[in-house]
């Protein structure tokens, strides 16, 4: 089972659930990152169409994706919503969930090798690294990209150092991820085209890191295509953001107009 730190969710998170029981007017469902936690979906939050049948909606033994919308640790209560968790929220929770699983078996992996049990894996290594990234993966991702040194300087306590390292870098690959943006520039002065490449040079010099790439590419008039590929998803969307704003910025500075659009079909 995958763990969290802390006893209880809190209020708005999205925790990953399976359904143990289906009432008329509800349903309780186990909140898998919370040991020995239940939560209640109330009828009104299983679908935000009308419901006739509830099992239609819920089953027993399902596993899905929940929005906190109460805690009363007091009580040990939790009100549970499904409706109001959007369909790109579910997935991206659920990729969260798939990647924390496999986080989990690297831990147990590595401390199986110095003699530890699974919970002090998390003890004294796997919260160190999702205090630091958000998630353990995300941290075991960079190890396998720059070694020992970065166990070093999250501060993995020196008996965990050779086994964490032998098991990440034998099943964690370095990631690597693209995403696409598009810009429409205008510059209606009489230097207008050189204008453009200064503004597209400009955002292409304004990325200083090593491990990312950014491709402009002419898509018709007045549309360039911007793609970065970067280590993660959230360095990779804030290149792209930066990039943008500084080839706006700089048409804009030289008479010219620039907008940014994150997906658009492409022009043949």
């Amino acid at each position: 089972m995958v763990k969290k730190r802390r006893d209880f969710p809190e209020e708005n998170d999205l925790v990953i659930c399976t359904v143990t029981k289906v009432f008329d007017h509800g349903a309780f469902a186990k909140l898998d990152e919370y040991k020995g936690r239940d939560g209640f979906i109330h009828i009104s939050e299983v679908a935000s169409t009308w419901i006739k049948n509830i099992r239609d909606f819920v089953r027993e033994g399902q596993k899905t994706v929940a929005k906190v919308m109460k805690v009363n640790p007091r009580k040990g209560h939790i009100d549970l919503s499904i409706r109001r968790v959007a369909e790109g929220q579910k997935k991206l929770k659920m990729q969260e969930w798939k990647r924390a699983q496999k986080a989990e078996k690297l831990l147990e992996l590595a401390a199986k090798k110095i003699g530890k049990s699974l919970d002090d894996a998390y003890e004294d290594v796997g919260f160190l690294m999702e205090e630091e990234f958000g998630e353990i993966y995300a941290a075991m991702e960079e190890v396998s990209a720059q070694g020992m040194e970065e166990l070093k300087r999250l501060g993995v306590p020196e008996e965990w150092r050779d086994a964490l390292l032998k098991v990440i870098t034998e099943n964690v690959s370095v990631p690597e991820v693209s995403i696409k943006g598009y810009l429409d520039l205008r510059c209606p002065t009489s230097d207008g085209v050189e204008s453009l490449k200064k503004a597209l040079v400009k955002a292409r010099e304004s990325v200083k890191e090593n491990d990312v790439a950014v491709e402009i590419k002419y898509v018709g008039s007045p549309r360039y295509s911007v793609k970065v590929t970067a280590p993660d998803y959230k360095i990779a969307e804030d290149v792209l953001r930066r990039t943008s704003e500084v080839a706006i910025s700089a048409i804009e500075g030289m008479g010219g107009s620039g907008q940014f659009l994150r997906e658009v079909k492409e022009e043949a």
